[in-house]
């Protein structure tokens, strides 16, 4: 089994994230582009950060932008443009040596019947796959109230390049019917990777490990047991607290020199 920390990414939305890639030798996960915006007007903006971020460390995720963005949308226009935002996210994740992506599913409780949006969701991502032979899909839980829906649209996908991506933190807010480590079981047969962070139960917070309510011992037992290859993310906007407690309870090294 590859060690834990050469399986463990931090989020460029935490301040100190290039920092710590560095010193303890962690990959990141590039959010510099979650704002679709910085892919357009604001790149000039973004790209100082990406090249730092690029040059703190050997091995990155890439994280789509989401705002607005539904694959399933009843607007064929909607449509559209998800598939060139994601198009454009694609291209640029190639660019930073990213083979992995975070793409978010769209989905709104109460707006969308499950059934429907299942059956639109798997024509897009098969359709987006064919012409994207070299990325592989991390699809993230967000307002889905069970895993059932995301763990349907891969298998519904049916492709090795598309897997699934459990926010925990997500999984534990009021929008989820289910409590976050049974997501895992849910998401064994596709989970690929996993963003850690914690809140009280209600809201998203992205609290660090070890605060909330969150177990994330049990989700870190489940998910090494279920599927020993899976990567992880901190997920905070400060990410020392989180790479300390990993650090302390046992999960974490520090490189030697």
């Amino acid at each position: 089994m590859t060690p834990f920390g050469e399986r463990l990414y931090l989020s460029t939305i935490a301040d100190d994230a290039c920092a710590l890639a560095r010193e303890w030798g962690l990959g990141l996960e590039l959010a510099d582009f979650c704002a679709a915006s910085n892919m357009d007007e604001g790149f000039p903006a973004a790209e100082p950060a990406l090249r730092r971020e690029l040059a703190s460390a050997k091995r990155f995720v890439f994280h789509a932008p989401f705002s607005e963005l539904c694959p399933a949308a009843v607007d064929p226009l909607a449509v559209e443009l998800a598939r060139k935002r994601y198009r454009q996210a694609a291209a640029l994740a190639r660019r930073c040596g990213a083979a992995r992506m975070v793409v978010h599913s769209g989905y709104i409780p109460l707006i969308y019947y499950k059934s429907w949006f299942l059956d639109r969701s798997v024509g897009f991502w098969r359709d987006f796959l064919r012409a994207e032979p070299d990325l592989t899909l991390l699809l993230e839980n967000v307002m889905e109230d069970s895993p059932e829906l995301p763990a349907q649209i891969a298998a519904g996908v049916d492709d090795p390049r598309f897997r699934l991506c459990l926010d925990v933190g997500h999984a534990n807010t009021r929008v989820s019917d289910v409590p976050p480590e049974e997501w895992v079981g849910a998401f064994a047969p596709y989970l690929a990777h996993v963003h850690l962070h914690s809140n009280d139960g209600d809201m998203d917070l992205h609290a660090p490990l070890g605060e909330g309510t969150v177990d994330v011992p049990e989700i870190l037992r489940r998910a090494e047991r279920a599927c020993p290859d899976v990567t992880y993310t901190v997920e905070n906007m400060h990410a020392e607290p989180s790479v300390r407690w990993l650090a302390e309870n046992g999960y974490l090294r520090r490189p030697k020199c």
